[in-house]
């Protein structure tokens, strides 16, 4: 469950990040939506490496010469 969550948080800051950039670059320039899409896109990296980390299987060594 809980790298469901990562999953799904990752993909809804990337869904911000997106919309926040795309904002910024249709409107008249706004800085605040500049820093809410560089905001959101490193949440993005972090809930994506979280999820990514937990899909590594820890209960089996595996050696290198197998």
């Amino acid at each position: 469950m809980k790298g469901t969550l990562n999953a799904v948080l990752a993909l809804v800051c990337l869904l911000v990040a997106a919309w926040s950039f795309y904002t910024y670059t249709t409107t008249p320039p706004n800085n605040m939506y500049l820093i809410l899409a560089i905001l959101f896109a490193i949440l993005m990296v972090i809930f994506g490496g979280m999820f990514l980390s937990g899909r590594v299987n820890k209960s089996e060594e595996i050696h290198i010469t197998e």
